[in-house]
């Protein structure tokens, strides 16, 4: 009987009782997105299968690569520590307006606090809250009105005042971001 462990390590499960785990639990992102894929570079996206309340655990990070230079695919854990995500989890966007907080400290993904999360909502995060520079910075299309950025740029660049209203990782100090 094959045993799987859980991300905390404080469980492990049968590979026949496993399947009927939430997926937050027993990491298994196909019960929790889809990928819709178009040919052309950066223009693919993931949408939520399943519907789950505001603040709610979505996904642990699991199987990350460390690389010594952050990547447009690299996600930032800490002051020197960039992660390749190695799981379709890379295919979720950026968006002004995010549905989904990447929480890079407790290595897991949740629903944004202010929104519950219905089936079919596209998947993003608000790539600031994670970067302190980014290593592609680029021009935002994500239809967030009066919300959006213009221009998706690391924290340093935005100044507290701007990121306020946005959850944002511990790992970015707050005291070296530019007032604005």
């Amino acid at each position: 009987m094959a045993i799987i462990r859980s991300p905390n390590e404080k469980h492990s499960f049968s590979a026949e009782t496993a399947g009927h785990l939430p997926a937050w639990v027993n990491p298994d992102l196909d019960r929790l997105m889809v990928i819709k894929k178009v040919e052309g570079d950066f223009r693919s996206w993931a949408e939520s299968l399943v519907d789950l309340p505001a603040g709610a655990v979505f996904a642990r990070i699991t199987g990350v690569t460390p690389v010594s230079l952050p990547s447009w695919s690299s996600v930032q854990a800490g002051r020197n520590l960039h992660l390749e995500l190695n799981s379709n989890l890379v295919f979720v966007n950026h968006s002004c307006a995010p549905t989904l907080e990447w929480d890079m400290e407790r290595m897991e993904v949740r629903v944004s606090r202010n929104r519950d999360l219905r089936k079919g909502d596209l998947l993003s995060f608000f790539y600031p809250s994670t970067e302190f520079e980014m290593a592609q910075p680029f021009d935002c299309w994500c239809g967030a009105g009066d919300r959006c950025f213009g221009r998706v740029e690391g924290a340093a660049q935005l100044g507290v005042e701007r990121l306020g209203g946005y959850w944002i990782n511990g790992n970015l100090s707050i005291s070296l971001l530019p007032k604005t």
